[in-house]
């Protein structure tokens, strides 16, 4: 039998990418294709007086200025008819008003793209500007509760009140900033109308979700709407809702009679396509003199769009993460004239998770208790939430492991104490911590008479490594080379899957695979017990054998391709669908992943730069299906959580309300140079309850835990605790001066 899963297996789809093979969307062509350029607001608030479109018209190429005027109606004013993350209140030229800088008001469609930017330059807006809210502080008395949150209460309440008396009372205020998502695909559309029938190729993580979410629009059947979507550049939570330019891209080609392609510009993936909301969270947190904790109330105040409310789940690991008696949280947001916030990777435990680990670590200076030590001894051998026991927590073994990695005994817990020449150096600890969400999915495997099997799921690949996890998978269950096995996704037309986000696709689709792939391996053993002309005619099922693709009896040498089996059934292809879903387990345990990060800084005495020689961190995430594909992706979120903490931060322009660092220029991410050693492993953890392969999702705990590690380090090195996000030396050296 091949033991394939978890594996370090190549890429399948290596090759194409590295070749420019791989088909994104923006290399879709079509015959007779037009493209699109978006014309967006340039106020926060108001309503558009009028278009001048004559001077963009009458440019070369342009086909067609779609405004307000002259849009097609749709149903409910166009107002998405799907719930998040498939759907989102847009702005589709129904009407008049704007609500936010940036917002979409026009689309030009024209020959080329060179042609439809040019016009787009040309379209002139007169506006009657009203007064717009874009001061947080100001609108925070504004603030409401949004009801839920993924599915969970916006708030909650355990225990006594008032609360015992405590040795030690932590009581801060932690921001976080707007952020944005910048993958190396911006989002693109290309729309293609035959008759009654649309085929929308879209970078999306949810393409039943944009099927769905287009169909109802439009007021169409969604059976007219298929989706298609091989590739995905990167998403991390902004490519998993259908956005205004979709359903524009799709109302222009109807319009127009021609297929429409629409890539979004970079400065254009800064409003109209969301981003991380900014979040102020206020948080007390008590503990009794052996470094028990008491009490923990965390407030949450997050920002929102005038149109729709998007609520930033920061407090939800809070109740879960430590054992505590008396647990308060609650979640408000905040309206301002900006586009909607969105997911964007770990929404809520990234935030969430800079302001609890800081202010254990605040409690254990407070209490004199090694900060390690004092997240051990509140360790909860149950959810206290929940009140469920967890599926596995391996998170003692990851600090174990952690720290012995990284040393952590030879700290000096001395602020200021550690030295390296001109550097003051700073070590921090932080807890890591996310869902293990699973969703129902659904699969077809198919072998045909070359003995070829291919196995297709409508989920898709944002880069994360899914054709290639779900290719071992498949042919280990089979019994097949990898490299006769071909995995399929990216088309709504294939059996339904859920959106990849909240780090479920492979604990969601990897059982449906492995039902399917199990269910035609059944089927085929079926039939060649019943083929006179196999060498398994009439055997007892436990003495046949499956390997390489040859099957035969354990007591006999002879073997022979499973495909003869199929050759002589007469059939073109032996098919079989199987689906894969959670159970009872859901409500008899708690789901989680957890781990634990170290990280180390060097700060200038001087000037205050910061420079982050080492990170360590351990995850006990369950069965790794792919240890290069799985350690690529913690990797990545161990990378994102540095820039966030140090230097991501979108800046609100005032009176404008314009994102006014909206390229890469400006909008900081972290380079080569600023990613010294990444020390990343997983602990031995097997979690047979969270689905049937043991798996779980690795995408978005790499970055929770991180901002309040180089946050923890950097109050060490310096003394100064800086509770803002990011953590520059500007803020470093004015809370020391």
């Amino acid at each position: 039998m091949l033991n394939l899963i978890g594996q370090p297996l190549d890429r399948v789809d290596g090759m194409l990418k590295v070749t420019g093979r791989a088909l994104f969307i923006g290399d879709v062509l079509l015959p007779r294709l037009a493209h699109a350029s978006l014309v967006l607001s340039t106020i926060p608030k108001g309503r558009i007086v009028a278009i001048d479109t004559a001077a963009a018209s009458s440019m070369p190429g342009v086909l067609l200025v779609l405004t307000h005027a002259n849009a097609m109606s749709l149903p409910q004013g166009g107002r998405a008819a799907v719930k998040p993350p498939a759907g989102r209140v847009l702005n589709l030229l129904q009407d008049d008003v704007v609500h936010y800088n940036r917002q979409p008001v026009a689309v030009v469609v024209a020959e080329s793209l060179q042609q439809a930017a040019a016009a787009a330059t040309a379209v002139r807006v007169h506006y009657a500007e009203t007064p717009a809210q874009l001061d947080f502080e100001a609108a925070r008395a504004a603030a409401h509760s949004p009801g839920h949150i993924n599915r969970d209460e916006a708030d909650s309440h355990r225990g006594a009140d008032p609360v015992p008396q405590a040795a030690a009372t932590i009581a801060a205020v932690y921001t976080t900033p707007m952020e944005h998502h910048n993958p190396m695909e911006p989002h693109a559309t290309v729309a293609h109308w035959q008759g009654e029938q649309l085929t929308l190729y879209d970078t999306t993580q949810y393409i039943s979700g944009d099927q769905e979410t287009v169909a109802k629009t439009l007021g169409i059947p969604k059976d007219n709407v298929r989706v298609v979507c091989p590739y995905v550049g990167g998403g991390f939570g902004c490519k998993g809702s259908v956005w205004s330019h979709v359903v524009l891209t799709v109302m222009a080609a109807k319009q127009l009679g021609r297929p429409v392609k629409l890539v979004l510009e970079r400065p254009q993936m800064f409003g109209p396509v969301g981003g991380r909301p900014r979040t102020e969270q206020h948080l007390t947190l008590a503990a009794d003199p052996a470094g028990r904790f008491i009490s923990t109330v965390h407030d949450v105040f997050s920002h929102t769009s005038e149109i729709e409310d998007f609520a930033e789940g920061s407090a939800i690991q809070t109740r879960m993460l430590y054992a505590c008696p008396n647990v308060d949280t609650t979640h408000r947001v905040v309206p301002l004239n900006v586009g909607t916030p969105t997911f964007q990777r770990a929404p809520g435990e990234s935030t969430g998770t800079f302001a609890l680990e800081t202010a254990v670590d605040e409690l254990a200076y407070a209490l004199q208790i090694d900060p390690v030590e004092l997240r051990m001894r509140n360790e909860p051998p149950i959810d206290p939430q929940k009140r469920l026991p967890w599926s596995s927590r391996s998170l003692r073994e990851c600090y174990r492991s952690g720290a012995e990695a990284f040393g952590w005994s030879r700290r000096n817990p001395a602020p200021r104490s550690m030295r390296d020449g001109k550097s003051l150096v700073g070590w921090g600890v932080a807890s890591a911590t996310y869902p293990a969400n699973r969703s129902p999915a659904h699969a077809t495997a198919r072998i045909t008479p070359d003995g070829v099997v291919v196995v297709q799921s409508g989920t898709q690949d944002l880069g994360t490594g899914t054709y290639t996890v779900m290719t071992q998978i498949a042919a280990e269950t089979l019994g097949f080379p990898v490299e006769r096995v071909h995995f399929e996704l990216g088309d709504s037309n294939f059996p339904q899957a859920p959106v990849s986000g909240g780090s479920q696709s492979v604990a969601s689709v990897a059982p449906a695979v492995q039902a399917a792939a199990q269910a035609l391996r059944e089927k085929l053993i079926a039939m060649a017990m019943l083929d006179e002309a196999s060498p398994v005619f009439r055997a007892p099922t436990q003495d046949i054998v499956i390997d390489n693709g040859n099957i035969g009896r354990r007591s006999a040498s002879r073997r022979e391709p499973l495909a003869a089996t199929v050759v002589r059934s007469g059939e073109r292809a032996i098919e079989v669908t199987a689906e894969a879903q959670p159970g009872a387990e859901r409500q008899a345990y708690s789901f989680h992943s957890f781990g634990a990060v170290f990280a180390e800084v060097n700060v200038d005495r001087d000037l205050g730069m910061i420079v982050v020689p080492r990170i360590v961190a351990r995850y006990g995430v369950g069965r790794l299906m792919n240890a290069k594909t799985g350690h690529s992706q913690l990797m990545g979120g161990v990378v994102w959580g540095l820039g966030m903490g140090l230097m991501e931060e979108s800046v609100l322009g005032r009176p404008s309300g314009r994102i006014v660092n909206a390229n890469l220029a400006e909008y900081h991410v972290p380079t080569n140079a600023d990613v010294r050693t990444l020390d990343i492993e997983t602990v031995a953890e097997e979690d047979w309850h969270v689905d049937p392969l043991g798996a779980k999702g690795v995408g978005e705990i790499g970055i929770t835990g991180v901002a309040a590690a180089l946050s923890n380090a950097v109050y060490h090195a310096t003394g100064v605790r800086v509770r803002e996000l990011p953590i520059t030396l500007d803020k470093v050296l004015h809370a020391a001066g």
